[in-house]
Protein backbone atom coordinates (compact mmCIF):
# COMPACT_ATOMS: atom_id res chain seq x y z
CA UNK A 1 0.00 0.00 0.00
CA UNK A 2 2.78 2.44 0.90
CA UNK A 3 4.64 1.52 -2.28
CA UNK A 4 1.50 2.19 -4.34
CA UNK A 5 1.07 5.62 -2.69
CA UNK A 6 4.68 6.46 -3.53
CA UNK A 7 4.02 5.64 -7.18
CA UNK A 8 0.71 7.45 -7.41
CA UNK A 9 1.75 10.67 -5.65
CA UNK A 10 4.05 11.89 -8.44
CA UNK A 11 1.33 11.04 -10.97
CA UNK A 12 -1.18 13.08 -8.96
CA UNK A 13 1.20 16.02 -8.70
CA UNK A 14 1.85 15.82 -12.43
CA UNK A 15 -1.88 15.89 -13.13
CA UNK A 16 -2.39 18.90 -10.88
CA UNK A 17 0.51 20.66 -12.56
CA UNK A 18 -1.00 20.21 -16.02
CA UNK A 19 -4.61 20.84 -15.02
CA UNK A 20 -4.10 23.87 -12.83
CA UNK A 21 -0.82 25.35 -13.99
CA UNK A 22 0.87 24.79 -10.65
CA UNK A 23 4.35 24.07 -12.00
CA UNK A 24 7.33 26.35 -11.97
CA UNK A 25 8.14 29.47 -10.06
CA UNK A 26 5.72 31.75 -11.92
CA UNK A 27 2.60 29.87 -10.78
CA UNK A 28 3.27 30.74 -7.14
CA UNK A 29 4.52 34.27 -7.75
CA UNK A 30 2.54 37.44 -8.26
CA UNK A 31 4.35 40.40 -9.82
CA UNK A 32 2.88 43.83 -9.08
CA UNK A 33 4.23 46.82 -11.01
CA UNK A 34 3.11 50.27 -9.91
CA UNK A 35 1.97 52.46 -12.82
CA UNK A 36 1.27 55.49 -10.63
CA UNK A 37 -2.01 56.97 -9.34
CA UNK A 38 -4.20 53.88 -8.70
CA UNK A 39 -2.65 51.97 -11.59
CA UNK A 40 -1.09 48.50 -11.52
CA UNK A 41 0.13 45.75 -13.76
CA UNK A 42 -0.43 42.34 -12.13
CA UNK A 43 1.15 39.23 -13.61
CA UNK A 44 0.75 35.65 -12.41
CA UNK A 45 1.95 32.98 -14.80
CA UNK A 46 0.52 33.78 -18.24
CA UNK A 47 -2.18 36.09 -16.85
CA UNK A 48 -1.79 39.87 -17.06
CA UNK A 49 -4.30 42.23 -15.45
CA UNK A 50 -4.12 46.01 -15.49
CA UNK A 51 -5.95 48.10 -12.90
CA UNK A 52 -6.63 51.78 -13.70
CA UNK A 53 -3.68 52.05 -16.10
CA UNK A 54 -3.15 55.82 -16.34
CA UNK A 55 0.30 56.18 -17.88
CA UNK A 56 0.23 59.46 -19.85
CA UNK A 57 0.41 61.59 -16.68
CA UNK A 58 -0.44 64.78 -18.55
CA UNK A 59 0.59 68.22 -17.29
CA UNK A 60 -2.78 69.39 -15.99
CA UNK A 61 -3.45 72.84 -14.55
CA UNK A 62 -1.08 75.18 -12.75
CA UNK A 63 0.24 75.71 -9.24
CA UNK A 64 2.58 73.86 -6.85
CA UNK A 65 1.67 70.43 -8.26
CA UNK A 66 3.31 71.35 -11.58
CA UNK A 67 7.09 71.10 -11.71
CA UNK A 68 8.94 74.01 -13.36
CA UNK A 69 11.16 71.38 -14.98
CA UNK A 70 8.22 69.85 -16.84
CA UNK A 71 8.44 71.34 -20.34
CA UNK A 72 5.50 69.42 -21.82
CA UNK A 73 2.42 71.21 -23.13
CA UNK A 74 -0.08 72.13 -20.39
CA UNK A 75 -3.68 70.88 -20.42
CA UNK A 76 -6.89 72.32 -19.02
CA UNK A 77 -10.04 70.32 -18.30
CA UNK A 78 -11.66 71.69 -21.47
CA UNK A 79 -8.88 70.28 -23.66
CA UNK A 80 -9.29 67.00 -25.50
CA UNK A 81 -7.34 64.23 -23.82
CA UNK A 82 -4.50 62.68 -25.82
CA UNK A 83 -2.74 59.51 -24.68
CA UNK A 84 1.03 59.39 -24.78
CA UNK A 85 0.99 56.35 -27.05
CA UNK A 86 4.78 56.08 -27.32
CA UNK A 87 5.14 55.93 -23.56
CA UNK A 88 2.30 53.43 -23.24
CA UNK A 89 3.84 51.23 -25.94
CA UNK A 90 7.14 51.21 -24.05
CA UNK A 91 5.42 49.90 -20.91
CA UNK A 92 2.39 47.86 -21.98
CA UNK A 93 2.42 44.85 -24.29
CA UNK A 94 0.25 41.83 -23.49
CA UNK A 95 -2.89 42.47 -21.42
CA UNK A 96 -5.75 40.05 -20.76
CA UNK A 97 -8.05 42.10 -18.53
CA UNK A 98 -8.38 45.70 -17.38
CA UNK A 99 -10.28 46.59 -14.20
CA UNK A 100 -11.46 50.20 -13.83
CA UNK A 101 -12.43 51.61 -10.41
CA UNK A 102 -14.24 54.67 -11.76
CA UNK A 103 -14.28 56.81 -14.88
CA UNK A 104 -12.27 59.94 -14.05
CA UNK A 105 -9.50 60.69 -16.56
CA UNK A 106 -6.71 59.63 -14.17
CA UNK A 107 -8.20 56.13 -14.14
CA UNK A 108 -9.83 55.61 -17.55
CA UNK A 109 -8.39 57.94 -20.18
CA UNK A 110 -5.57 55.64 -21.36
CA UNK A 111 -7.80 52.54 -21.35
CA UNK A 112 -9.31 53.08 -24.83
CA UNK A 113 -5.89 53.02 -26.45
CA UNK A 114 -4.68 50.05 -24.38
CA UNK A 115 -7.88 48.06 -24.97
CA UNK A 116 -7.67 48.67 -28.71
CA UNK A 117 -3.95 47.87 -28.81
CA UNK A 118 -4.15 44.62 -26.82
CA UNK A 119 -7.73 43.39 -27.22
CA UNK A 120 -8.02 43.21 -23.42
CA UNK A 121 -11.39 42.62 -21.78
CA UNK A 122 -12.45 45.61 -19.66
CA UNK A 123 -14.52 45.46 -16.45
CA UNK A 124 -16.12 48.73 -15.36
CA UNK A 125 -19.24 50.73 -14.68
CA UNK A 126 -21.87 51.60 -17.26
CA UNK A 127 -20.18 54.98 -17.63
CA UNK A 128 -16.83 53.30 -18.23
CA UNK A 129 -18.13 50.93 -20.89
CA UNK A 130 -20.15 53.69 -22.60
CA UNK A 131 -17.01 55.80 -22.89
CA UNK A 132 -15.07 52.87 -24.28
CA UNK A 133 -17.83 52.20 -26.80
CA UNK A 134 -17.54 55.84 -27.94
CA UNK A 135 -13.88 55.10 -28.68
CA UNK A 136 -14.84 52.08 -30.78
CA UNK A 137 -14.05 49.29 -28.32
CA UNK A 138 -16.31 46.39 -29.36
CA UNK A 139 -19.04 45.08 -27.09
CA UNK A 140 -17.42 41.66 -26.72
CA UNK A 141 -14.50 43.27 -24.86
CA UNK A 142 -16.71 45.07 -22.31
CA UNK A 143 -18.15 43.81 -19.01
CA UNK A 144 -20.56 46.33 -17.46
CA UNK A 145 -20.91 46.04 -13.67
CA UNK A 146 -23.17 47.54 -11.03
CA UNK A 147 -21.45 46.23 -7.89
CA UNK A 148 -21.94 42.93 -6.09
CA UNK A 149 -20.90 40.71 -8.97
CA UNK A 150 -18.50 37.86 -8.27
CA UNK A 151 -17.11 36.64 -11.57
CA UNK A 152 -15.11 33.50 -12.28
CA UNK A 153 -12.76 33.83 -15.23
CA UNK A 154 -10.46 31.13 -16.54
CA UNK A 155 -7.36 32.04 -14.52
CA UNK A 156 -8.72 34.20 -11.71
CA UNK A 157 -11.90 35.42 -10.05
CA UNK A 158 -12.96 38.93 -9.07
CA UNK A 159 -15.53 40.22 -6.63
CA UNK A 160 -16.90 43.66 -7.48
CA UNK A 161 -17.36 45.71 -4.32
CA UNK A 162 -19.56 48.84 -4.25
CA UNK A 163 -17.55 51.80 -2.99
CA UNK A 164 -17.39 55.60 -2.73
CA UNK A 165 -15.22 58.22 -4.29
CA UNK A 166 -12.85 60.26 -2.13
CA UNK A 167 -14.46 63.08 -0.13
CA UNK A 168 -12.76 65.94 -1.98
CA UNK A 169 -12.97 69.68 -1.33
CA UNK A 170 -13.49 69.31 2.43
CA UNK A 171 -16.31 66.80 1.87
CA UNK A 172 -18.10 69.05 -0.66
CA UNK A 173 -17.33 66.69 -3.56
CA UNK A 174 -20.27 65.36 -5.52
CA UNK A 175 -20.34 64.25 -9.14
CA UNK A 176 -23.79 63.14 -10.25
CA UNK A 177 -23.22 64.00 -13.91
CA UNK A 178 -24.17 61.59 -16.67
CA UNK A 179 -22.67 61.30 -20.11
CA UNK A 180 -24.59 63.45 -22.61
CA UNK A 181 -26.46 61.37 -25.18
CA UNK A 182 -24.80 63.22 -28.06
CA UNK A 183 -21.24 62.93 -26.70
CA UNK A 184 -18.63 61.83 -29.22
CA UNK A 185 -15.01 60.80 -28.95
CA UNK A 186 -12.48 62.17 -28.38
CA UNK A 187 -13.47 63.37 -24.92
CA UNK A 188 -12.22 66.40 -23.08
CA UNK A 189 -10.56 65.80 -19.74
CA UNK A 190 -13.68 67.14 -18.00
CA UNK A 191 -15.91 64.70 -19.90
CA UNK A 192 -14.50 61.79 -17.88
CA UNK A 193 -17.11 61.80 -15.10
CA UNK A 194 -16.90 59.50 -12.09
CA UNK A 195 -19.88 57.31 -12.98
CA UNK A 196 -19.84 55.28 -9.75
CA UNK A 197 -16.93 53.77 -7.78
CA UNK A 198 -15.87 50.22 -7.02
CA UNK A 199 -13.20 48.18 -5.28
CA UNK A 200 -12.05 44.78 -6.52
CA UNK A 201 -11.13 41.61 -4.65
CA UNK A 202 -8.93 39.76 -7.15
CA UNK A 203 -8.33 36.09 -6.34
CA UNK A 204 -5.16 34.81 -7.98
CA UNK A 205 -3.79 31.29 -7.46
CA UNK A 206 -1.19 32.59 -5.03
CA UNK A 207 -2.76 35.69 -3.44
CA UNK A 208 -5.96 37.63 -2.81
CA UNK A 209 -5.56 41.32 -3.59
CA UNK A 210 -8.06 44.00 -2.55
CA UNK A 211 -7.76 47.13 -4.67
CA UNK A 212 -8.88 50.69 -4.02
CA UNK A 213 -9.23 53.52 -6.54
CA UNK A 214 -9.81 56.34 -4.09
CA UNK A 215 -9.61 57.30 -0.44
CA UNK A 216 -13.00 56.03 0.66
CA UNK A 217 -14.94 52.81 1.14
CA UNK A 218 -18.23 51.39 2.42
CA UNK A 219 -17.32 49.60 5.62
CA UNK A 220 -20.11 47.01 5.52
CA UNK A 221 -19.12 46.02 1.98
CA UNK A 222 -15.57 45.09 2.97
CA UNK A 223 -16.21 43.62 6.44
CA UNK A 224 -15.14 39.99 6.61
CA UNK A 225 -12.86 40.14 3.60
CA UNK A 226 -9.42 38.75 4.32
CA UNK A 227 -7.08 39.73 1.50
CA UNK A 228 -3.42 39.08 2.13
CA UNK A 229 -2.59 42.16 0.03
CA UNK A 230 -4.40 45.50 0.38
CA UNK A 231 -3.73 48.29 -2.13
CA UNK A 232 -4.88 51.15 0.09
CA UNK A 233 -5.81 54.59 -1.19
CA UNK A 234 -3.53 57.13 0.48
CA UNK A 235 -3.99 60.83 -0.14
CA UNK A 236 -4.97 63.88 1.88
CA UNK A 237 -8.69 63.21 1.38
CA UNK A 238 -8.46 60.14 3.63
CA UNK A 239 -8.32 62.63 6.50
CA UNK A 240 -11.94 63.54 5.73
CA UNK A 241 -13.02 60.02 6.73
CA UNK A 242 -13.56 58.94 10.34
CA UNK A 243 -10.68 56.72 11.54
CA UNK A 244 -9.94 55.87 7.91
CA UNK A 245 -6.90 53.62 8.35
CA UNK A 246 -7.94 51.95 11.60
CA UNK A 247 -11.40 50.99 10.30
CA UNK A 248 -10.06 49.92 6.90
CA UNK A 249 -7.52 47.53 8.39
CA UNK A 250 -9.93 46.09 10.94
CA UNK A 251 -12.67 45.49 8.35
CA UNK A 252 -10.25 43.66 6.04
CA UNK A 253 -8.81 41.40 8.73
CA UNK A 254 -5.49 43.23 9.17
CA UNK A 255 -3.90 42.19 5.86
CA UNK A 256 -0.42 40.69 5.81
CA UNK A 257 0.76 43.29 3.27
CA UNK A 258 -0.41 46.86 2.68
CA UNK A 259 0.77 48.83 -0.34
CA UNK A 260 -0.25 52.52 -0.57
CA UNK A 261 -1.68 53.81 -3.86
CA UNK A 262 -2.97 57.08 -5.31
CA UNK A 263 -0.49 59.08 -3.22
CA UNK A 264 1.77 60.31 -5.99
CA UNK A 265 1.64 63.60 -7.89
CA UNK A 266 0.23 62.29 -11.18
CA UNK A 267 0.60 65.65 -12.96
CA UNK A 268 4.35 65.17 -13.39
CA UNK A 269 6.16 62.53 -15.47
CA UNK A 270 7.76 59.32 -14.30
CA UNK A 271 11.22 59.97 -12.96
CA UNK A 272 10.39 63.30 -11.32
CA UNK A 273 10.80 63.52 -7.57
CA UNK A 274 7.91 62.32 -5.40
CA UNK A 275 9.74 63.23 -2.19
CA UNK A 276 7.12 65.73 -1.06
CA UNK A 277 4.30 63.24 -1.62
CA UNK A 278 6.16 60.61 0.40
CA UNK A 279 6.79 63.05 3.24
CA UNK A 280 3.29 64.50 3.36
CA UNK A 281 1.17 61.42 2.57
CA UNK A 282 3.08 58.15 2.87
CA UNK A 283 4.93 58.75 6.13
CA UNK A 284 1.80 59.65 8.18
CA UNK A 285 -0.07 56.68 6.69
CA UNK A 286 2.77 54.31 7.60
CA UNK A 287 2.54 55.47 11.22
CA UNK A 288 -1.23 54.91 11.17
CA UNK A 289 -0.80 51.35 9.89
CA UNK A 290 1.89 50.56 12.46
CA UNK A 291 -0.35 51.79 15.26
CA UNK A 292 -3.39 49.81 14.07
CA UNK A 293 -1.69 46.63 12.84
CA UNK A 294 1.94 46.20 13.97
CA UNK A 295 2.30 42.85 12.21
CA UNK A 296 1.35 44.24 8.80
CA UNK A 297 4.18 44.69 6.30
CA UNK A 298 4.08 48.02 4.45
CA UNK A 299 5.62 48.20 0.99
CA UNK A 300 5.97 51.65 -0.55
CA UNK A 301 5.94 51.24 -4.34
CA UNK A 302 8.14 53.03 -6.85
CA UNK A 303 6.91 53.90 -10.32
CA UNK A 304 7.45 51.10 -12.86
CA UNK A 305 9.31 48.88 -10.40
CA UNK A 306 8.04 45.38 -9.77
CA UNK A 307 7.14 43.93 -6.38
CA UNK A 308 7.37 40.12 -6.49
CA UNK A 309 5.23 38.31 -3.94
CA UNK A 310 5.83 34.63 -3.31
CA UNK A 311 3.05 32.35 -2.09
Amino acid sequence: MNKMCKVRLPLLLSFLTIAFGLSGQDSTKLDLTYLGTAGWEMIEGDLTILVDPYISRIKLGRGPSISPNDTRRPYSRTDYFQSDTALIDSIVSKVDYILVHHSHFDHLSDVPYIARKTGAKVVGSETTTKILALYGIPEEQLYTIKGGEDYQFEEFSVRVIPSLHSALNQKLYFDGRELPADLEAPLTIGDFVEGGSFMYLIRFISHEVLTMGSMNYIEKEIEGLQPDVLLAGVNFSRNEIYKYTERLLKATGYPKIVIPVHWDNFRIPYGFSQERAVEMKINPFVEEVRAASPATKIIVPTHLQTISLKE
